[in-house]
């Protein structure tokens, strides 16, 4: 089995009355970083598992648990992006791995589909993660989705519902994922080694998968850098910083930018800090004179700079461009 992760104990309670009379398609949807995937392969394994064991989970020990932990299981299909199934390596080709679930994955289904199940039981597909279907992977879905063979479930994950066709959704039942308490979270990340869990969560979005991923980069000099700059907006050196910026990841800096920006306004609005514990006084400080419709202007152009981060063709000059918009915003007087 794929790790079970101790907050998901509820979510596979309600899980086992599924298990009873499957529908044909489930939608997982949820924050992102709490381990919808894992929890879909574990119930995944439940379903196609010869001998499930009194506790609601699948054996390990039957020939179909065995097959599907060696990913050879003739009843189960995993349909990801190119980027996540190279797991890192790089791709034969040298092209650039695909982002996106393509139409070609969802027409070889066709087989898999046609077919009656090798063990004569259920059989499962999982699409993750179900939003970077591109149009034509949708619409070719929602033919399967329209007329689902008997026995065939189709478990979409996703952390971002909302960019799914309507179509899809409808014919889908939810499964809302529960996200995590703080303290559980924090201390799930302090025994994987995490420094400052807390930090670490906060930052990550209390996502504590994610915080695991970014726990160097939570820490890393180029971060520390960022926010010290960012605190004195009337003295940053745009250049200077973006020129030191430019090796990081460009996406990671909007993003660290974003959490900074989201305590500026959450500060302005509510008197509270979501991402910046303990920098109460210096970003109160930092938004007395500001107006909030210049703190929303500035979070708006940053959800447009992420999107472009991923298409820069000039790291510093894009890395300046956003830098100088956060000091035109910080400097303006309401």
């Amino acid at each position: 089995m794929k790790e079970f992760y101790h907050w998901q104990k509820d979510d596979w309670v309600r899980l086992q009355e599924l298990h009873k009379r499957p529908p044909h398609a489930l939608l997982f949807k949820g924050a992102k970083g709490i381990g919808k995937l894992n929890l879909a392969m574990n119930f995944a394994q439940l379903l196609l598992c010869q001998k499930p064991g009194e506790l609601g989970f699948a054996c390990g020990k039957c020939s179909s648990c065995h097959w599907f932990e060696q990913e050879s299981h003739p009843d189960f299909r995993l349909l990801q992006s190119e980027l996540l199934n190279l797991d890192g390596e790089e791709a034969e080709s040298g092209k650039k791995p695909s982002k996106q679930i393509s139409v070609d994955q969802i027409r070889e289904l066709a087989d898999f589909i046609g077919m009656s199940a090798h063990q004569g039981g259920r059989r499962v597909v999982i699409i993750h993660p179900a939003e970077t279907m591109n149009a034509n992977a949708a619409n070719a879905l929602l033919k399967n989705l329209e007329e689902p063979p008997q026995g065939l479930l189709f478990i979409l994950v996703s952390h971002k519902p909302q960019q799914l066709l309507p179509t899809i959704l409808s014919r889908c039942q939810a499964f809302t994922l529960s996200a995590p308490d703080v303290a559980c979270a924090a201390q799930w990340l302090a025994g994987q080694g995490v420094k400052n869990p807390d930090e670490a969560l906060a930052a990550s979005g209390f996502s504590p998968l994610q915080a695991v991923q970014m726990g160097e980069k939570l820490g890393s000099e180029e971060r520390d850098k960022l926010l010290r700059a960012v605190r004195q907006p009337a003295t940053l050196d745009v250049f200077a910083l973006a020129e030191a910026l430019q090796k990081t990841e460009q996406v990671l800096v909007v993003q660290w930018l974003q959490q900074w920006c989201h305590d500026l306004n959450s500060m302005k609005l509510a008197g509270k800090l979501r991402y910046h514990i303990g920098e109460e006084a210096a970003i109160k400080k930092l938004v007395e004179p500001l107006a909030p419709l210049s703190l929303a202007q500035l979070q708006k152009h940053l959800q447009t700079a992420k999107r472009e981060a991923q298409h820069t063709l000039n790291a510093k000059l894009f890395l300046e461009s956003l830098l100088f918009s956060y000091c035109q915003c910080l400097n303006r007087q309401p």
